[in-house]
């Protein structure tokens, strides 16, 4: 597995557990402050809905699980099937971001599309596909 492969697939896993287990654990702490530092990208987005933001740190727990799972895995496929996950993700989500920026200030709006958009270009590397390793030549037999 290439390095950026296990790289990508690091960040991955800890954001699906990061904002996966905070959404889940504490949904409205997670919808009044996300990302933290001050921010907020969610309560400007409508009111509160517990079963939403659950359902939602549900699916960053089950597609972390996939990046931790391939992180650990010696298989190229695990690492496809956790940039599939994530791009497929990342390509609807990305898209309604770009859609929704009003009401959000500057410094909101960059990390909003950042964010999001790393998420899904971490996805789009774990589908490249791995170098190939020349294969040394034999040892010539006298």
């Amino acid at each position: 597995m290439r390095i950026f492969h296990r790289i990508a697939l690091a960040f991955t896993a800890l954001t699906g557990l990061f904002v996966g287990g905070w959404a889940a654990i504490l949904p409205q702490s997670f919808y009044d402050s996300f990302p933290g530092f001050g921010l907020m990208w969610i309560a400007v987005d409508g009111p509160f809905n517990e079963h939403l933001i659950r359902d939602v740190g549900a699916l960053y727990l089950a597609i972390g699980a996939i990046s931790v799972y391939a992180f650990f895995s010696p298989s190229i496929a695990a690492t496809r099937a956790a940039g599939i996950a994530w791009t497929v993700f990342g390509v609807p989500h990305l898209y309604y971001h770009l859609h929704h920026l009003v009401g959000l200030s500057p410094i909101d709006a960059v990390g909003n599309v950042v964010g999001v958009g790393s998420s899904l270009l971490l996805g789009i590397l774990l589908l490249l596909p791995e170098r190939k390793r020349p294969t040394p030549p034999e040892a010539s037999r006298d």
